[in-house]
């Protein structure tokens, strides 16, 4: 079997190229379903790098997976590009200050995340061309996973169905393997139709939808005192019913997403938020309707895969940050909280480090994982394929995710020292699972236990399509 060195070399000659990529998707921020031109930079690097490439995978228009190699086991190495909406930060200061106002950014590292999976991969392509070994490496480009799970679709799908094994990352301020826990989430959209009067002239005539939606929150705030601990329930306006007050809102729309470390629980809790939905169209004498906009599952863990991932990074340690990396990176830890510095240290079970803007180590791994407090298209990966998922540190300690400030760093050199580091810590995986049957036998055999005592049950009803968003005129 190869050794560490030989992926690593060729993710350093790789490396260049990928960076330019990430810069490049960092330029042209996309969210939900609308990431054209990133998808398009994706596509024309793997081009460039010689795999064979399946477009609009799963149905899906910025969706992408390149292959390459041929026989043996198919590794999948995941990434995303997709951005916010209304986190525009120039680049490289400290201070917030928006490049497009109110336009978007990626506040949550994804056009690293989805550059540093394809660097793996291009590394190794290349180790099993050069050493003539029989596996298959596919990069996964995937849409939309702030809100809209693509992943849970392209499962559904059967985009994962030949995968034996799956390695992805997200950018944070430790590097460690990801605990493997995160909530289930179904976003589901209630719509109340009433009827519009005159507000002053014949009020006795309308039925407000505006006042069905506000009950609605009343009635689901009272929930909240009858739930799991583990369970999250957030919602947002969608249609406020217009801007004159002097009109009753014949129509009212608005988003709840409900989220809970069992995807069991989540469903009891939609039909409990469906009741509550029905009383307040009773209270208001409004009619209505509700529809699943998106769902992703909980984490399924395979120790198996995060203890060989752990092994990895205890290879390779952690990322070199230099003495200019950790400048700026107190910067920005100037411009945060004691709070937010404190709940980043929390999570790693450690106590804040005076003067210690950037974290060059590796967390030891905690088997069971603690409860991540977010949701993850992933999770209905982690059910489909065995998966594992590696943090890595690419910004500051404590920098908030979908802030600012993580894209301020979205860019800077330590961000790109992150993103090869994880790249290498992907592919030197993807190659040991190539290499060593038994430890993929092994994670294989765990997944299939873990599905005997809880079968996989797609959160995404079959009637319910990917909100795709056409591609802007040029």
């Amino acid at each position: 079997m190869q050794n560490t060195s030989d992926i690593l070399e060729r993710i350093a000659q790789h490396a260049p190229d990928l960076t330019a990529l990430a810069d490049r998707v960092w330029d042209t921020p996309e969210t939900l379903y609308a990431e054209y031109a990133s998808c398009d930079a994706h596509v024309e690097t793997l081009r460039a790098k010689g795999f064979r490439v399946t477009e609009a995978l799963a149905g899906i228009p910025t969706a992408v997976m390149g292959e390459a190699g041929s026989g043996g086991p198919v590794i999948a190495i995941v990434g995303e590009y997709d951005a916010l909406p209304g986190l525009s930060q120039v680049s490289g200061i400290a201070e917030p200050q928006e490049l497009v106002p109110g336009g978007d950014g990626h506040g949550c590292g994804h056009n690293l995340l989805g550059a540093a999976a394809l660097l793996a991969a291009c590394a190794v392509k290349d180790w099993l061309e050069a050493t003539g070994t029989p596996g298959r490496v596919r990069y996964y480009g995937c849409p939309a996973e702030e809100g809209g799970a693509a992943k849970a679709f392209m499962v559904r799908e059967g985009a994962f169905a030949d995968v034996d094994a799956a390695i992805t990352w997200h950018p944070n301020c430790f590097t460690m393997v990801d605990d493997p826990l995160a909530l289930a989430n179904t976003r589901i959209d209630f719509t109340f139709a009433g009827r519009s009067s005159h507000a002053a002239m014949s009020p006795h005539l309308g039925r407000s939808a505006l006042d069905a939606v506000e009950l609605m929150s009343v009635g689901v705030n009272y929930m909240r005192e009858h739930m799991p601990a583990d369970a999250r329930i957030h919602y947002a306006y969608l249609d406020a019913g217009g801007k004159a007050p002097n009109v009753v809102q014949g129509r009212a729309q608005v988003r709840y997403s409900i989220r809970s470390l069992s995807s069991a629980t989540v469903q009891e809790l939609v039909a409990r938020v469906r009741k509550v939905a029905q009383g307040a169209a009773l209270m208001t004498e409004t009619q209505v309707s509700d529809r699943i906009f998106s769902a992703v599952s909980s984490h399924l863990e395979n120790l198996t895969m995060d203890r060989a991932m752990q092994d990895v990074l205890d290879e390779i340690g952690g990322v070199p940050f230099d003495d200019a990396d950790r400048a700026f990176a107190a910067r920005i830890q100037a411009t945060l909280t004691e709070g937010d510095i404190a709940t980043a240290y929390a999570r790693v079970a450690r106590d804040p480090e005076p003067d210690t803007p950037l974290f060059d180590g590796v967390v030891p791994m905690r088997p069971g994982g603690q409860v991540m407090v977010g949701s993850t298209d992933v999770g209905d990966v982690t059910w489909a394929v065995p998966t594992t998922e590696v943090l890595v540190a690419t910004h500051a300690i404590g920098t908030p995710g979908h802030s600012w400030q993580t894209t301020a760093q979205g860019k800077m050199p330590a961000a790109h020292k992150g993103m090869t580091h994880a790249a290498s810590a992907m592919g030197r995986l993807a190659q040991k699972l190539i290499a060593d049957p038994a430890l993929l036998a092994a994670a294989q055999e765990e997944h299939q236990g873990r599905l005997a005592r809880t079968p996989y049950i797609c959160p995404i009803p079959d009637d319910v399509l990917p909100p795709i968003q056409p591609r802007a005129a040029e």
